[in-house]
């Protein structure tokens, strides 16, 4: 049986590195005695993978992990068990079971991810949020209008030119923050950080303190739309 977690990683927990909470969960789950299933061999070790690592500094309410299990545990007692052991700033907020299909994995259906973008009053606090410029607002329907938003994509092997405006699904604001919708996962992968520094040289201003915020991680369902990864499970009775 596999099973899907989400969590939610907040406060100071956001400035531990992808490969900490990695090994970190390791330990979660022989502390929340979760029967998750091992690898065979001389070095056996967890079977988890997780859908789409989150950048240093970024908070999140939706993101997700998916682990093999040994035998059956139902979803309330597995979210119990877990919280029970988690520390500040991690919080499992739903446990489902999952297709054992390999091309079932978050991994492999991640299709994109959104974001709020809060611009901040200074960089040594990140929690004080301020307003959004009126000039953004109005600026984002002319940015989005171009033919092309050309940016320097940096990987770690190269450095390329590349199109952005087809992989910004959607971008929009209000007064408190700026919403991007954007491509997520191993085929297409657009960082939010990179379309803001490219929507404020657009708009001919400097870069700005900026907190980003992941809402989720999404598939594509059936009917073409972005869903939960959550929502490609069943809870487990």
């Amino acid at each position: 049986m596999k099973a899907r977690i989400k969590f939610r990683k907040y406060g100071v927990m956001k400035f531990i590195g992808h490969l900490d909470v990695m090994r970190y969960f390791q330990k979660a789950m022989r502390r929340a005695e979760i029967p998750i299933a091992f690898t065979e061999g001389y070095s056996p070790h967890m079977i988890m993978s997780f859908a789409q690592p989150l950048g240093v500094g970024i908070t999140s309410e939706g993101e997700y992990l998916d682990i093999e299990l040994t035998k059956p545990i139902s979803s309330r007692e597995a979210i119990e068990q877990l919280n029970r052991v988690m520390v500040e700033g991690i919080d499992i907020e739903s446990f489902v079971q999952i297709s054992g299909d390999k091309k079932a994995s978050g991994m492999t259906i991640t299709a994109a991810s959104d974001y709020r973008v809060y611009p901040c009053a200074s960089s040594r606090s990140l929690e004080e949020h301020i307003h959004i410029p009126l000039k953004w607002r109005e600026g984002i329907p002319h940015f989005l209008g171009e033919n092309q938003i050309i940016v320097w994509k940096k990987s770690k092997k190269s450095e390329k030119e590349v199109d952005i405006l087809p992989l910004i699904y959607k971008m929009h604001a209000d007064e408190d923050s700026l919403y991007l919708l954007l491509a997520a996962g191993s085929e297409q992968n657009l960082k939010p950080d990179l379309v803001m520094e490219a929507f404020l040289n657009y708009m001919g201003e400097p870069l700005c303190p900026l907190h980003y915020h992941r809402l989720d991680i999404r598939a594509r369902g059936e009917d073409g739309a972005f869903v939960p990864l959550s929502d490609m499970g069943t809870e487990i009775l």
